[in-house]
């Protein structure tokens, strides 16, 4: 395997800037292989990366080379993935979920997250990473409430055949519930009711559920609610919504990072503070998905 090496010098004087470096480089996965000089698995987008990381180097005053560099030996080349090792990452994560309560869904949804970034950056995942993803799953299990990820197609339906319908989900909203609930009224049934489920096993009959294990519309594969709901109706190529789905799929499940979803979050949680109850939250949290859907319909499009 080929790495990319980036030599890095900063002026002394340049603290604020090089902890700033540092911690983008630590956020890319870089392996230091000693001061200053740091390592990447070659591929197009880390190349991508440690040059904008460079040109951030030389913007602070500092210089930046990147080569390509390899073990010179089967013994070198054996020695290079251990740089990027994270055991310690990953027990830090087993403590943090044998710590959490099953029913603790803000804990889960650190959790989640903090597996996610973790994950993107264990270039040579093994063994820590099964333990960490399986005590996730099991603590996600013993929860009750938060869906598990099924396998399988997205079937495509009509929006036509589902007005008027009763939607179903778990009580007390968070970003996947709140997003999803608006994306049906506004976009696939205007006339929906809703019903917040104190246990989603008793869920009616007659109401379609969603975000919870075995409802009509939860997690595929990859996707949480909001993005099965939104491939579903055939809204997946709307270039607002796949940037709010973004934003939705970050905050419920991590994964690539979002600029605005930190801020969203925010917002949310302070809404869902002040709230009496799901149904002001969820008119609420319309507003600001409406706002988000209208900003970006004004953003250009790439092509």
């Amino acid at each position: 395997m080929e790495y990319l090496a980036m030599f890095v010098s900063l002026p002394s004087r340049q603290g604020a800037g090089r902890m700033r470096i540092w911690r983008g480089l630590r956020a890319l996965g870089c392996a230091a292989l000693r001061d200053g000089v740091y390592l990447l698995p070659e591929t197009p987008s880390h190349a991508t990366a440690l040059a904008a990381m460079a040109d951030e180097v030389v913007h602070a005053g500092g210089t930046a080379d990147i080569y390509r560099l390899s073990g010179r030996d089967a013994r070198q080349q054996a020695e290079l993935p251990a740089l990027f090792e994270r055991g310690d990452e990953y027990a830090a994560l087993l403590k943090a979920a044998a710590a959490a309560a099953p029913d603790d869904e803000k804990a889960l949804r650190a959790l989640r997250r903090d597996l996610a970034r973790i994950a993107a950056i264990d270039f040579f995942p093994g063994e820590a990473q099964r333990q960490a993803r399986a005590a996730l799953a099991a603590l996600e299990a013993a929860s009750g409430g938060e869906p598990m990820a099924r396998n399988g197609a997205i079937r495509r339906l009509a929006s036509a055949d589902y007005q008027g319908r009763t939607w179903a989900t778990r009580k007390k909203l968070w970003v996947d519930r709140m997003a999803s609930a608006w994306l049906i009224r506004r976009f696939i049934d205007r006339k929906a009711a809703f019903v917040w489920l104190d246990n989603p096993k008793k869920c009616p009959k007659t109401a379609l559920g969603f975000d919870f294990d075995g409802a009509a519309f939860t997690h595929v594969g990859g996707r949480v609610s909001f993005e099965v709901l939104a491939a579903s109706f055939g809204l997946d190529a709307d270039p607002a919504l796949v940037k709010i789905a973004a934003i939705v799929h970050c905050l419920d499940v991590g994964g690539v990072p979002v600029a605005e979803a930190a801020g969203i979050e925010a917002v949310l949680a302070g809404l869902r503070a002040a709230a009496g109850d799901d149904d002001k939250l969820l008119t609420a949290a319309a507003r600001v998905f409406d706002g988000l859907y209208h900003h970006y319909q004004q953003e250009p499009t790439n092509g």
